[in-house]
Order: structure tokens, then sequence, then C-alpha cells
């Protein structure tokens, strides 16, 4: 996979399809692979352009603290480094976060804006659970693994687990596959959640934006719905019943049909 230099670090990122630039933002502590289930999709109607976030993947693990703000800095650099003056944007939770700040700051750079379990501003609950998940990675010696028995079960529904638990081991097989991210980088990484505060970006945002939350999600769950809705004029809103903080995952079919929707209607 290619790799650039931007905002001073090397990002690897994958690109396939044809079309208008898509750049998706995976969510915390995954790499580019993360919407494997989307672009196969996406791709046949879109360039589609998935990266690994400073701290995951491929993309170098710089020392110091990361900000929501400097993931997005990372995103505008790259786009200009690979010769993107705009594009659709698309990210699920950490993803959606950093698309927030990318539409507020760097509005000239994002043609649409896809925002998929995201939240303005990290209140208490959200802290607690990100929290544990920093001491489950701690306890265990291991992000994957604190990845599939900490942040899975707020992923995905008790109804998934019962009725498919096959997938369920095919989902944590996956993540054992990919590039093992140090327990320094998570940490990094899940601090940006944190201290995540775009609030004031909500109004800077211009592009036609989509703002989707599974009904069972309990991490980014609808008390953050109107604050998103009311903050960003004009965007649309929609809730995947039946999924939790992964619909992407949960119902592939009906996410990828709802948010490729969206998506080629702001194409053109």
């Amino acid at each position: 996979m290619p790799k650039i230099k931007a905002n001073g670090i090397s990002i690897n990122y994958e690109q396939q399809g044809a079309g208008e630039p898509l750049v998706l933002i995976p969510y915390l502590a995954a790499d580019n692979a993360c919407y494997a289930f989307q672009v196969a999709d996406y791709a046949k109607h879109f360039t589609c352009i998935s990266l690994d976030p400073r701290g995951a993947g491929e993309t170098d693990k710089p020392d110091g603290s990361y900000s929501i703000e400097l993931l997005a800095d990372d995103v505008a650099a790259f786009m200009h480094g690979i010769g993107i003056e705009r594009a659709h944007v698309s990210g699920v939770s950490l993803g959606a976060a950093t698309g927030l700040w990318l539409a507020g700051k760097y509005p000239q750079r994002v043609k649409s804006l896809s925002l998929h379990s995201a939240w303005p501003k990290s209140d208490p609950f959200l802290k607690v659970v990100v929290e544990g998940w920093r001491s489950i990675a701690k306890a265990l010696d291991s992000v994957q693994e604190m990845i599939i028995q900490g942040i899975f079960p707020y992923c995905f529904t008790p109804e998934l687990y019962a009725a498919k638990p096959d997938y369920i081991e095919q989902l944590a097989a996956f993540v054992r596959s990919r590039p093992k991210q140090p327990l320094d980088a998570f940490m990094r990484q899940s601090g940006a959640v944190i201290a995540h505060d775009a609030a004031s970006q909500l109004p800077r945002i211009k592009a036609p934006t989509q703002i989707t939350f599974g009904r069972h999600d309990i991490v980014t769950s609808l008390r953050f719905a109107d604050a998103l809705k009311n903050g960003i004029a004009g965007s649309e809103f929609f809730i995947f019943e039946g999924c939790a903080h992964a619909a992407l995952y949960e119902n592939v079919a009906e996410f990828n049909a709802k948010t490729l929707s969206f998506l080629r209607q702001h194409a053109g």
C-alpha cells in the first residue's frame, strides 16, 4: 500500500474504485481495512481512499499527545499531499469525530460529510467507558484483545451475539489479523477521544451532512442526536434499528444502501 508524508508523519492508505474521491476515516484503534465491507460497494461509484490515522495501522505513531483536531489536520494535509482538493468524507466513531473537525476547520475540502456514531463533545459517561477500555488494554497488554473483550460488547447487540456467534468470531479473527496497535499509541488515540470537543465546529460545517446512529448504541447514543442535528444546518438524520455502535457490521446491507444513497445524491 502507498504511503505519503503529510503533517510531519508518514501516512499509509489504500485506494480503489473510480469516480469522485471518498475519504474514509477509521474508528479508534482501527486501520484502513475496517471499511472492507463498505469499499466493495462504494468503489463502484467513488474512488475510495481509506487511510490509517496517526497511531494506527502502518501510519507513524509519534510520541506526544494526540487530539481529534490534530487527526483532522493530518487528513487535510494528506488530501493536499495526494492532490485531492475536495472529497466526500465519511467516518465512524473516532473517524466521525475527525470528520467534524475536518469539515469545520477545512470546509473547502469537504464536499459531503457522513457521520456515523458521532458525538460533538465527550461527556462523563463516554469518558468512563473509554477509561475502562484503557484499563483493559493495560491489564491484557494487548489492544487487539481489549477490542474483542472490551469494545465489541458496545459495538454489537446481545441479539447478534446470540444469533450469529460464528460471525462475531470472524470479526474477532479479522481484528487479530490486522497490524497490532502498540499500547502507547492506543493510549494517545483514546486520550484524544476522552478530550474530544468539537462543539465550536458544528456551526462552521457547510457541507451536506448525513448523521446516523444505532438505536441500541450506548457509547454514542441518541443523547447526542439533537446537538448534532441542531448544530449542523440542513443535516439529514437516520437511525439503524436493531444495531448498536457498529451498524456497518451489524447490518451491512442496510448500512451500505443508506450511506451510498446519500453519497450518490451529493456526487456530481
